[in-house]
């Protein structure tokens, strides 16, 4: 389909080079955060720093300047060349270096150097499948992906853009359903030049957002899989701009969710910007709407009576034009749709018939994710990180406890567990010590569904405006606070902490649970070692509930990982010798295998290499040994990272290959995966190939 005039390429502001973006490219800038390294931190509270006054230990860390300082807790090395991990080890003490079992928590390997390859990149003995790529049907009448013929209605039925959270759920011994958010398009490496006309563009990439569920089956060799025929997979499912989604909780029905097309304020069409997730103990999806306030333009003023809900939210009325091929996104005459979007949405992908919801008593904010442990009473606490520079950790406890089984009548009441319950927000005190980075920390209430407790704000008012809410409880502002997922095995809570540019500056003061007030980067591979301001490496915060609840009030912290090069004299890795460590840079997502180690996925390395995933022992001899396990193609985002199949697989997201500046769908800076001569994202497998 030939149609002219053909969509302008889109001009990206002039960015001072490796400015507060650090190695991301301006195009990843612009199309996932509307660039929000360039706006003012929204928060402008003054909120902690962990204590009033920077502590003795912080103050004396602050001063040293490349200095070894003993062989402690925290040991700082000097600025040598980076030893990346070359020997092979095993997860825990007593596993045979030798063990090839496939099961990816057990097996030695040997890690992944340092590279900027076009690939995805895995240790020797180990392999990679493409399971689902960008364009893929998923729906029973989904037409074989074209790239010059996209359509609305095939995108609808497509797997979409920019792949991120990855699920999978059992259904039968061979079986799965893979169910994976698509956070957000690229106009410039999705559609070749003179095709499409302007309004035809938008349109595709309005209906490239969402989810898909698609069913999965197992390879011939164990931890390997593959895509089932869509034509016969009853459970395939696009989530899009097409689907409605039902408003659960106390904020439903509130006049600020009421738009033109909703009077009601109870049912949105179609969830955005979807980063990272969770599987819920019963069986559903938990998906979160990160930078929703980027997709809303203003055809004239702005309503004064949300200047500081939108102020401290983002949203500047500066969108994506889409609101010439659909007038909800016009903040000028539909002032209400921002604010149904920034939720925690829950799909169940075992009823492809079943309406997905947004669930209000989460709150509302930039959500990375929501991942859901069991309290000792039986009671669901969901984690939720907020991703913006200085921001804040949450979580949800339920009223009701979860009711065990697989009956129909558990899980209708399952399904009701996060609409009634009190929301926290977390506040962390440094021990003022220098033997670590550690300390206390406590949740502090926001709201119930039934009483809100900060002053002057109904429960809507908080669920709403849940960052101006927090605001002034004091909560400790966090170096953009995304994934945090609570430890299966040792019942603890990690939370990656990806990194903060202004971290240091007069605003964002650095403290004992964000430390680092300049890091050190390098352009490129081989490059020497730079000193930049801010936090450009980011943390790995573990938390410790108190007497291993999850529904306590209080508990204990510390930092197990500051991340960076092992030779800059910042980092830290649990105690462990920096010399055996591979470089790790920008911690975005967090894993879990059955023997409880950590895997991380990266986003934004300024240590010259492509990201990747990384596995680390959370206990035992080799605590905070980071082994680089997967490394992938250039300009890519590692994304996931979901350990399945008995940990046989290892299922990672491939979002934004060749998302360099300067690449256009007719100069691809990637082809990855390389079937066609463009770049497509895609989710990929990784398991053991003897």
């Amino acid at each position: 389909m030939t149609t002219l005039p053909r969509a302008p390429r889109t001009q990206l502001p002039l960015l001072t080079p490796r400015g507060p973006h650090g190695s991301r490219s301006h195009l990843t800038c612009q199309f996932r955060c509307g660039n929000a390294c360039d706006q003012p931190v929204p928060n402008t509270s003054g909120n902690g720093h962990v204590r009033d006054e920077i502590s003795k230990a912080v103050a004396r860390r602050s001063v040293l300047q490349g200095a070894a300082v003993g062989t402690g807790a925290l040991v700082l090395g000097g600025l040598a060349a980076t030893p990346a991990a070359a020997e092979p080890t095993t997860a825990r003490a007593g596993v045979a270096r030798a063990a090839v079992s496939g099961d990816l928590g057990r097996t030695a390997f040997r890690a992944v150097p340092p590279n900027r390859r076009d690939a995805l990149v895995t240790p020797e003995g180990f392999r990679s499948d493409v399971v689902a790529r960008w364009g893929d049907p998923v729906e029973k009448g989904a037409p074989r992906f074209d790239v010059r013929r996209q359509t609305p209605d095939s995108a609808a039925q497509q797997f979409g853009y920019n792949c991120d959270y990855v699920g999978v759920l059992p259904i039968s011994g061979s079986r799965a359903l893979l169910v994976v958010n698509h956070e957000y398009t690229d106009p410039n490496l999705m559609f070749p030049a003179d095709v499409y006309d302007e309004d035809t563009q938008k349109r595709i990439e309005i209906l490239s957002h969402g989810m898909s569920v698609l069913e999965i089956v197992r390879g011939r060799t164990p931890g390997s899989w593959l895509r089932a025929d869509h034509t016969r997979a009853r459970h395939n499912r696009r989530i899009s701009a097409r689907t409605a989604f039902t408003m659960t909780g106390p904020a439903a029905g509130d006049a600020r969710l009421r738009t033109t097309a909703d009077p009601a304020g109870r049912t949105v069409m179609g969830t955005l910007n979807n980063c990272a997730g969770g599987t819920t103990p019963w069986g559903t999806v938990l998906s979160g709407e990160e930078n929703f306030n980027q997709y809303f333009d203003a055809s004239g003023d702005l309503d004064p009576r949300y200047a500081d809900s939108y102020k401290r939210i983002g949203v500047t009325g500066a969108g994506r034009g889409w609101s010439s091929v659909d007038p909800r996104f016009d903040l000028t005459t539909e002032p209400h749709e921002p604010f149904r979007f920034g939720w925690v949405v829950e799909l169940d992908p075992s009823d492809p018939r079943s309406t997905p919801r947004k669930h209000t008593m989460l709150g509302r904010f930039k959500h990375e994710g929501a991942n859901v442990a069991i309290a000792k009473d039986g009671r669901a606490v969901a984690y939720m990180g907020d991703d913006e520079r200085g921001d804040y950790l949450y979580k949800f406890v339920s009223r009701d406890k979860m009711k065990k089984g697989e009956g129909a009548a558990a899980r209708r009441h399952n399904m009701t567990l996060l609409t009634h319950g009190t929301l926290y927000v977390a506040k962390l005190v440094g021990d003022g010590t220098e033997d670590g980075y550690d300390g206390t920390g406590e949740w502090i209430r926001l709201t119930s569904d039934t009483t809100s407790y900060v002053e002057g704000m109904s429960v809507a008012d908080v669920l709403i405006d849940t960052r101006l809410a927090a605001d002034k409880v004091g909560p400790t502002r966090m170096d953009r606070p995304e994934d945090v997922e609570p430890n299966p095995v040792n019942g603890k809570v990690y939370v990656a902490l990806t990194n903060n540019s202004n971290r240091g500056s007069a605003t964002l003061p650095v403290d004992e649970a964000n430390p680092v007030g300049s890091s050190m980067t390098r352009p490129s591979l081989g490059a020497p070692l730079e000193q930049k301001s801010g936090n450009r490496n980011g943390y790995v915060l573990e938390v410790t509930p108190a007497r291993g609840d999850h529904a306590t009030t209080t508990f204990t912290w510390d930092l197990m990982l500051v991340c960076g090069d092992p030779a800059a004299q910042e980092t830290y890795f649990a105690g462990f010798d920096k010399s055996k460590v591979s470089p790790i840079s920008c911690p975005d997502n967090v894993a879990f295998d059955s023997e409880g180690n950590l895997w991380i996925s990266t986003d934004g390395n300024v240590l010259g290499s492509n990201d990747g995933i990384f596995r680390v022992p959370t206990a035992g001899p080799d605590r905070g040994k980071v082994e680089q396990f997967v490394t992938v193609p250039r300009g890519a985002e590692a994304c996931g990272p979901l350990l399945a199949d008995k940990d046989r697989s290892l299922f990672v997201a491939v979002q934004h290959p060749g998302e360099i500046d300067g690449a256009t769908f007719e100069a691809p800076a990637s082809t990855w995966p390389h079937t066609d001569d463009f770049p497509r994202p895609s989710i990929a497998v990784v398991y053991k190939h003897a």
